[in-house]
């Protein structure tokens, strides 16, 4: 099971509820692994290691790392050099004007001088005119936040400015372009911890609820869009579930769940026996 976590697995708040806890420990017990596909950096998913039993891994800053959420070490990290930072940073302020950008890294986080941002900035956190001065080794994420307010289509915009050489990845964030290396997507990611672990696309139950999540949902053997998901990440996946005000990847886990204590450890043999729509 691979869930999207904010506007997904977690509540309006950002939290896990006594449901979703409850139906995570469930599905563990049963045999079935959950694995946290999520936009968030490292840095904000250790919070989260209770709710996988201490020992699950999430597939971070949309597919950059992979991390073991109860210790923090990162298993696998796709970032993109120093060099090409600065050269889409460059290709950023040339393109679309005045552009604030961040990053976030292995080791943390880093902004340029007027980047907003809603979410607390670790303290002490680099604070730089020009954030290539910030930038010492792989990037996972290039943040840019543009003067000119492009509504839903700032992800393409965004990519029109950095061409092939990068993928911007759109993961609801309003005014949020997310720069990664070329190819790096939460499916590619999925995909490749997966395989290592002899695991089938059709083994894979996925739920997410923004455009980051399509090509996940499309890998996966089923898919499930939130009730509060974008209009066409609902018209993409194969399954609906309720929103995640209403614990709905809870459903799904429990649905999973139940299907594993029938069917056996091998996880091809619940879906052989369908999916819930709900």
């Amino acid at each position: 099971m691979a869930t999207d976590l904010d506007g997904t697995l977690l509540g309006p708040a950002g939290t896990v509820s006594a449901r979703t806890a409850h139906a995570l420990r469930a599905a563990e017990d049963a045999g079935v692994e959950v694995v946290f596909v999520t936009a968030r950096p490292p840095r904000w998913v250790a919070e989260l290691a209770p709710h996988v039993a201490g020992h699950g891994v999430a597939i971070c800053a949309n597919g950059a790392a992979v991390v073991e959420v109860a210790t923090g070490r990162v298993l696998a990290s796709h970032g993109m050099a120093v060099d090409l930072v600065a050269d889409l940073a460059a290709r950023l302020r040339a393109e679309l004007g005045e552009v604030h950008l961040a990053v976030e890294t292995l080791v943390g986080f880093a902004a340029e001088t007027g980047y907003l941002d809603e979410h607390v900035v670790p303290p002490g956190s680099p604070v730089v005119d020009r954030i290539e001065d910030a930038v010492t080794g792989p990037t996972l994420k290039l943040l840019v936040r543009t003067a000119t307010d492009h509504g839903p289509e700032h992800a393409t915009v965004v990519q029109r400015a950095v061409g092939s050489d990068a993928l911007v990845a759109d993961s609801g964030a309003v005014g949020l372009g997310e720069v990664s290396a070329a190819g790096v997507t939460k499916a590619a990611a999925l995909a490749d911890w997966a395989a290592r672990r002899g695991v089938a696309a059709t083994d894979v139950w996925a739920c997410g609820d923004a455009p980051n999540d399509l090509p996940m949902l499309g890998w996966a053997g089923e898919s499930f869009a939130v009730a509060n998901a974008f209009g066409s990440v609902r018209a993409a996946a194969r399954h609906a579930c309720p929103a995640n005000a209403e614990d709905g990847v809870a459903v799904v886990l429990e649905h999973a769940a139940a299907l594993a204590r029938t069917a056996g450890p091998r996880p091809g043999a619940a879906r052989q026996q369908g999916a819930p729509r709900a």
